[in-house]
């Protein structure tokens, strides 16, 4: 029972990491020396969730059984908690420095390209072109948005229920994709600001759609995105580097941090928000090799090296 407080507070750095864009969970998991393990239980509990869906209940058990519990059910409270302790800390920041938290998450995120760079083991032509379109269409349908992007990382919109229920759907992928987080989904969404109101002001009706929604995208697609990542590695990955380059659309803090799509030259705040922007961007590589040196004495004690997140 010893290890359940522990596995508490590794929830809550987990918790910490996901809360904010481009910071990956699973890479402060493989830090933490619980990454395989982790993975074990969400592929298993996955499945399980999936036999559900189909009515299998010889396979319900068995999926069920092989998740540890004593784990998962730790983890999961120490990351509500950082959630529940951090979210209104953001969320007012956002209101009153959108300047500095734009710099911020842009050196988040510009890390995370790093870490997802590394994790490419074939950079030929074809991947290249993976991530210069995918990069294109993406920081394209941005700036389709219009208005402004606080709908992405400030407080501006009321976002229907369906629109809960998908983001639970879609952002639970982080759980699976290497080097990348589920708020860095949201932001992409739309449905940052939105969800950390929904954490802050305990509206539970919402939180259970999106967290209904994170069960069902878990049940229905893990498996896929298993299969996509054992087959076609290099080519997911590439995408995700693209992915994020195009996200500067919402993360450039000029002219108004959050509050417009509208790339403008640096023009006020540019020492501190480079400031912040770099040393986020130190803090996600400096994280990653620590995860890398940690999977290296793995290898070398003869375990099986986990695939870094």
């Amino acid at each position: 029972m010893h290890e359940v407080p522990l596995n508490v507070a590794r929830g809550f750095l987990m918790g910490a990491a996901d809360v904010v864009p481009g910071v990956s969970g699973g890479t402060v998991a493989l830090v933490l020396g619980i990454y395989r393990r982790l993975v074990a239980s969400i592929k298993a509990g996955s499945s399980g969730l999936g036999a559900i869906v189909r009515w299998r209940p010889s396979e319900i058990t068995r999926h069920l059984g092989s998740v540890e519990w004593r784990l998962v059910v730790p983890l999961l409270i120490g990351i509500g908690l950082a959630i529940l302790l951090l979210a209104g800390i953001i969320e007012r920041q956002l209101h009153d420095r959108p300047i500095q938290m734009a710099a911020l998450f842009l050196g988040l995120v510009a890390g995370s390209v790093v870490v997802a760079w590394r994790l490419l083991t074939v950079r030929d032509l074809p991947r290249l072109a993976v991530v210069a379109g995918v990069g294109l269409i993406v920081f394209w349908v941005l700036g389709l948005r219009g208005g402004t992007t606080a709908d992405a990382v400030g407080q501006v919109g009321d976002p229907a229920l369906w629109g809960f229920f998908g983001a639970g759907a879609v952002a639970i992928w982080a759980m699976i994709l290497p080097g990348i987080s589920g708020s860095f989904i949201l932001v992409l969404l739309g449905m940052y600001g939105p969800t950390l109101s929904a954490v802050n002001d305990r509206d539970f009706g919402i939180l259970v759609v999106f967290t209904l929604g994170a069960v069902i995208g878990l049940a229905f697609f893990s498996q896929l995105l298993h299969w996509l990542l054992t087959t076609h590695h290099d080519t997911v990955m590439a995408g995700l580097i693209g992915l994020m380059l195009g996200s500067i659309r919402v993360l450039w803090p000029w002219p108004g941090g959050v509050e417009s799509t509208t790339l403008g030259a640096p023009d006020r705040l540019v020492l501190v928000s480079v400031a912040l922007a770099l040393a986020a961007f130190f803090v996600v590589v400096v994280i990653n090799e620590a995860a890398i040196r940690h999977e290296q004495r793995q290898h070398a004690r003869g375990l099986e090296a986990p695939t870094l997140p």
